[in-house]
């Protein structure tokens, strides 16, 4: 009998003091949610998880969650027939620069001083052509002597074409390192060339020189491999071709004159003996020549280390560069009106996102409802 009543007491015990704690928590409930900070937070928390598509998503009954996965499928046959759209537009660029090539060579010759052109070739007019007709005159008292001085120098062709463009474009200036500026001022010609009709799709850059003393190639190229189909994975990622690999050439360099390696001199000294001798050694050196032996992207679906993501994606943002802009308008490059055309273009763009982000966001302009708007 006294060990019933002592169960019995225990049982007591605990039960009051289960009481006691659950009392204890719904006090503190109570005040926590009498605190207008915390319930600021969870309205917030609240009105964000009501705002999230995906969570309306889940609301929805089962037959329209159906119905949303079929439009999904239709959406990836959208993405497959879009990448035939660019497969098409692919054989479109290379019927094209067929037509370009002969006012391409052409250019290269009056670059190289291969041809001269007409009065009628040569002809333009400026749009500052009235204040160059009133500063003529002025012109004109020096026009003997640099025709004089022209006939001297026999000078022919544009001077340094390519490496002036090279030295005008941001992208390209900071590859180029002063001991490669001799080497690129031998660079006579860029060209483009497309993956020929059934193969894969890809497109080389040419890099032709002149005779030089640091190496023997005529010829660098480089070859950018592109893809053009929705990833199995993502589908729905696919914005049209995307650079995914790129090849280099080797460059036959003349003894001493590899400007992509230098050689350091290291002491070391002998572990046993305490003995120190000197020993030469290459290491790898910043030069624009690099550009012709990229970082391979491995095959075997290994990742790259974020430097060399970083490494790659440059590489790719500038052969796209080359083939979209610098081939096709070296002569703007070289004037310097494509640079200013694209700062302009750039300064459109960042402010058209300040104002998408005005409207996005009203506490940065507080006369724009917060509401979503058709651009």
């Amino acid at each position: 009998m006294a060990d019933n009543s002592k169960a019995e007491d225990t049982a007591s015990d605990s039960v009051e003091a289960a009481k006691n704690a659950s009392d204890k928590k719904e006090k503190l409930a109570d005040q926590v949610m009498q605190n207008p900070q915390v319930l600021a937070a969870l309205q917030e928390r609240l009105d964000n998880t009501a705002l999230t598509p995906s969570s309306y998503i889940e609301t929805l009954p089962k037959a329209v969650k159906r119905r949303i996965d079929a439009l999904k499928q239709l959406q990836v046959k959208c993405a497959h027939i879009e990448a035939k759209f660019y497969e098409e537009v692919h054989d479109l660029e290379r019927k094209y620069a067929a037509l370009y090539q002969p006012l391409f060579d052409k250019r290269r010759e009056f670059i190289n001083g291969e041809a001269e052109p007409t009065d009628a070739e040569s002809e333009w007019h400026s749009e500052n052509e009235e204040e160059e007709k009133l500063a003529g005159d002025l012109k004109n008292v020096v026009v003997i002597e640099e025709k004089a001085e022209a006939e001297e120098t026999n000078l022919k062709g544009i001077p340094d074409f390519w490496f002036t463009i090279f030295r005008n474009v941001d992208m390209l200036s900071e590859l180029v390192q002063e001991y490669d500026e001799p080497i690129l001022k031998h660079l006579q010609d860029i060209k483009v060339k497309f993956s020929e009709p059934g193969q894969p799709m890809s497109f080389s850059l040419e890099f032709h020189f002149g005779p030089n003393d640091y190496f023997s190639n005529s010829v660098l190229t480089k070859t950018y491999k592109m893809k053009s189909e929705p990833d199995k994975t993502d589908p729905f990622s696919f914005e049209g071709p995307e650079i995914v690999d790129c090849e280099g050439c080797t460059i036959d360099w003349k003894k001493g004159k590899n400007v992509t390696v230098k050689t350091i001199k290291k002491k070391q000294k002998h572990k046993g003996r305490g003995t120190v001798r000197t020993i030469t050694k290459q290491v790898p050196n910043d030069s624009f020549f690099n550009f012709f032996n990229p970082i391979k992207v491995s095959g075997d679906g290994e990742s790259l280390d974020e430097d060399s993501e970083f490494t790659l994606a440059a590489d790719f943002e500038i052969g796209h560069f080359f083939r979209e802009r610098i081939v096709p308008r070296a002569v703007l490059y070289f004037t310097g009106e494509a640079i200013e055309d694209d700062d302009n273009e750039l300064e459109g763009e960042e402010e058209g996102e300040e104002e998408e982000d005005a409207e996005s966001d009203p506490k940065k302009d507080s006369s724009q409802p917060a509401e979503c708007k058709q651009q």
